[in-house]
């Protein structure tokens, strides 16, 4: 079947949201602030953000420092870094983004006072995601309560190999035997891959779950800018 192709001019929207990153095209209209309010904007609890200027010239301000971008200009919000953007010329900004990972909530919102503001989960329509009409909540309870022990579990199997196999390199380290250290390395990656998996696995079903809650029980919001 092949792979989709996108098209910055035209595909203004969410184009490929997971656990592990959430990628768009987002377009910022003359003179529009996105992200928040001047100077406060909002962080991300967890994900580092990409901003590639595609269009435009686009000012971020990204933890209390300004600059200003054009086409072909890349700059990152690491996590907890607040960050705005807002068109200073003449046409449309057009940018790409990406956040990993996308975990919710993925927006964090500050007071005046400086204080973060309570938690907002967005319902799925707000990263282009279709509404879970059709499976049971409860279903999608069993499914985080699931994932979760099942992360509990690698956690603990994962632990215990990176012990084993961190005597398995001491030993192989004094005697010289670089081959066998290789081995207890990639035993080692081989129990945390498959930890690292059930995390996502997790995260993706915690998102499933705070979708349906937010889609069910309050209004869509607004499209998140960034």
């Amino acid at each position: 079947m092949g792979f989709e192709v996108y098209d910055y001019r035209k595909d203004i929207r969410n184009l490929l949201v997971t656990a592990e990153i959430r990628a768009r095209f987002q377009r910022i209209g003359v003179g529009e602030l996105s992200g928040g309010r001047p100077g406060r904007g909002h962080t991300h609890d967890l994900g580092h953000e990409v901003f590639l200027v595609l269009q435009g010239r686009a000012e971020f301000e990204i933890n209390g420092e300004k600059r200003t971008l054009g086409p072909g200009h890349l700059c990152v919000a690491l996590v907890d870094e607040p960050h705005t953007v807002r068109n200073v010329g003449d046409e449309p900004v057009i940018l790409y983004l990406s956040v990993t990972p996308h975990i919710q909530p993925t927006h964090t919102m500050w007071t005046d006072d400086g204080l973060k503001a309570p938690p907002q989960f967005n319902p799925s329509t707000t990263y282009d995601l279709p509404c879970d009409r059709a499976t049971p909540t409860e279903e999608l309870l069993e499914r985080h309560l699931l994932t979760t022990e099942t992360l509990a579990e690698s956690v603990e199997t994962a632990t215990e190999e990176q012990y084993r196999q961190a005597e398995a390199i001491r030993e192989a380290l004094a005697r010289g035997d670089r081959a066998a250290a290789v081995r207890a390395r990639d035993a080692m990656w081989a129990a945390l891959g498959a930890m690292f998996q059930d995390v996502y696995a997790l995260a993706a079903a915690w998102n499933d779950l705070t979708y349906r809650i937010a889609d069910t029980e309050f209004e869509p919001a607004p499209q998140a800018g960034s």
